[in-house]
């Protein structure tokens, strides 16, 4: 079971919900499968002047409560099951905090690493010619995901602007504040999840300001969570790793300083003064709140009884396998689940589809006091259901979210 692809691990985390809602099988087939997917090749011209393809998806799962939102990935092992399932924990995700959108995701199988900027952006391109059908603001609407960022964004929203021709801000998220971006969008996902571990704190006999905290996956997510609870709330960054290793110092580390070195190096694994330690090690430490900021499947069956933290804060997508919840769960491991925790980047990007259709632009502060506002709501939300159902915490959060989604369904007469 511990081999399944990330889309049987979706699907089996829907089922245990179905069971718990007692819902028709017929039902849960619908809620099983994408909706919608393109599968597409791009030709792009190299800097060399090869031509080389590249493999190409875009998935919308369900959209039954509004427009799917899903970022766009490029990465060398991305595959199709990995979008899917992606593409239904968007649907959850969105759900949950009771935003009116669906859920969506894309994919490029390239290795951004080895591209030049020039062929990044013909890529960039060449995919919205192949989806640009599918997506628009009242559709889909894309948004940066691992390897992408507000520039990629920008050639994107640009390339579909130019299709349809006219200025189509709202068609991608997670753009330059100069071409309709929100602020906080770059922090966003690391800052909801800080918001969701301060209330989860509440309920512990740990102290924020004094927590040690190890941070597996040193990327976007993992660098701001680094830097929001050391800055905002004084816990102690003891360790952190990326693909290649990672470190552990006692006496904790400055995010900045840490990025700054793999910026330099590619990685933080030679970072001074620090013991070099493995990915697989991190997840081991004994300390107070493990948070999970790289990819899929990084917990599971084999080592989650060798995990020692108190809280697990999931900022990737799908790090902890069915198998792993129900040892986690039995050792009292408060699980704060990704579907919940890492949403503070649809929520900012929610709002800049709102500030884009206004055209009107709100202040950090605001944007700030409405992530804190939506994040808090949903862990209360999944928490009392938890404690009310005897369930999980993802358990209780799947339930909220299939409900919702459910009820749109049957309003709108689809079953």
């Amino acid at each position: 079971m511990e081999n399944l692809s990330a889309f049987k691990v979706a699907q089996k985390q829907l089922e245990q919900c179905a069971k718990i809602l007692n819902l028709d099988s017929d039902l849960v087939k619908i809620l099983q499968v994408p909706k919608r997917e393109l599968h597409a090749s791009l030709s792009i011209r190299m800097d060399d002047g090869s031509i080389k393809v590249f493999p190409a998806f875009r998935v919308q799962h369900n959209d039954a409560r509004g427009p799917t939102k899903g970022g766009i990935r490029f990465h060398p092992d991305e595959t199709i099951d990995t979008i899917r399932a992606l593409a239904a924990w968007m649907t959850w995700k969105c759900a949950l905090m009771d935003l009116p959108l669906g859920g969506a995701k894309g994919g490029v199988i390239c290795d951004p690493k080895q591209m030049s900027k020039g062929e990044l952006e013909r890529l960039s391109r060449a995919y919205i010619d192949q989806i640009w059908q599918l997506i628009g603001p009242e559709k889909d609407v894309p948004a940066p995901d691992v390897y992408t960022d507000p520039q990629i964004m920008a050639w994107m929203m640009d390339e579909y602007s130019k299709i349809v021709g006219s200025n189509q801000f709202g068609v991608i998220t997670g753009k330059p504040i100069c071409l309709g971006g929100s602020f906080s969008r770059e922090d966003a996902t690391a800052r909801g999840g800080l918001y969701t571990i301060r209330e989860a704190v509440m309920d512990s006999e740990i102290e924020l300001k004094e927590a040690t905290v190890a941070i597996q996956g040193y990327g976007n997510a993992g660098y701001f969570a680094a830097s929001l609870m050391r800055s905002v709330s004084g816990s102690k960054i003891v360790a952190v790793s990326d693909s290649k290793g990672g470190i552990y110092n006692k006496e904790g580390f400055d995010a900045v300083k840490v990025l700054d070195h793999k910026k330099k190096t590619q990685s933080v694994s030679t970072f001074p003064n620090a013991k070099q330690i493995s990915n697989e090690e991190l997840l081991e430490l004994d300390v107070d709140i493990l948070v999970v900021a790289g990819l899929e499947n990084v917990i599971t069956q084999k080592n989650a009884s060798k995990i020692h933290a108190k809280i697990i804060a999931e900022l990737a997508n799908g790090p902890t396998t069915p198998e792993a919840d129900a040892i986690l769960d039995k050792n009292g491991i408060h699980v704060i689940p990704d579907i919940l925790c890492n949403a503070g980047g649809v929520i900012v990007s929610y709002l800049e589809m709102v500030q884009n259709s206004y055209r009107y632009t709100w202040g950090e502060s605001d944007v700030h006091k409405c992530l804190d506002e939506k994040m808090t709501t949903a862990y209360h939300s999944t928490w009392h259901t938890s404690k009310r159902e005897g369930i999980n915490m993802r358990q209780a959060a799947y339930v909220i979210a299939v409900k919702r989604v459910v009820e749109a369904m049957k309003m709108r007469g689809w079953i």
